[in-house]
């Protein structure tokens, strides 16, 4: 998935500085882009899974052995991994470091003690259940198109997928955002989440 993320990011306009493995990470302050990006995905196929070659053809870059990227300064960091790969201690330097946005690409990036951090010092964290909604999101799509016998061009699906991520975002900051003005997140996703499940049951006549 980091892959995925680090070219959306670029396509948005953001520099991604630091791309990890099981090895370590890189630091490439020059940003990871078009042949930098290219090259880690052939390296992936080829089945080294690692990012120390990076370093080695990209001079502009610097490889962390064994260590984290959430040392790095940053604005924005992107959990893509594994579950509980940024934990308490990682969220303090983060927040130490000023980061402005911590959002979980893959399913529970962050430690409990982690969130707890980031939602204390009112920095803004997006959970996974409504951050990487958008491939659940896609599996439906497809499965519309195969009910409908439809198919639909690259550009309708990431029409469709912005709607419904909007949807989600607003749901969000509509049952998140609290009295000083600082949305929190996990709060608004949780509470929105059970409210859909609720009105579906009481729709059903369950309840």
């Amino acid at each position: 998935m980091a892959w995925g993320a680090a070219i959306k990011a670029t396509e948005l306009g953001g520099k991604v500085v630091t791309i990890s493995g099981p090895d370590g990470y890189i630091h490439d302050p020059e940003g990871i882009s078009g042949e930098k990006i290219d090259y880690m995905l052939d390296l992936r196929a080829s089945g080294e899974d690692i990012v120390a070659p990076y370093a080695e053809k990209f001079p502009s870059a610097t490889f962390f052995p064994g260590r984290k990227p959430w040392e790095q300064k940053v604005d924005i960091a992107l959990p893509c991994a594994t579950q509980n790969e940024l934990n308490g201690d990682d969220a303090k330097q983060l927040i130490a470091n000023g980061v402005k946005l911590v959002a979980e690409v893959s399913n529970m990036g962050c430690t409990p003690e982690a969130i707890d951090a980031f939602i204390a010092s009112k920095t803004t964290y997006a959970p996974g259940k409504a951050v990487n909604a958008g491939g659940v999101a896609t599996s439906g799509l497809e499965m519309s198109q195969n009910a409908m016998h439809l198919q639909w061009s690259e550009a309708e699906v990431d029409e469709k997928l912005h709607y419904i991520m909007d949807s989600i975002h607003e749901q969000c900051i509509k049952y998140g955002t609290e009295p000083d003005g600082y949305i929190n997140y996990m709060k608004g996703a949780n509470i929105a989440g059970f409210m859909k499940v609720a009105h579906a049951m009481m729709g059903q006549g369950i309840i």
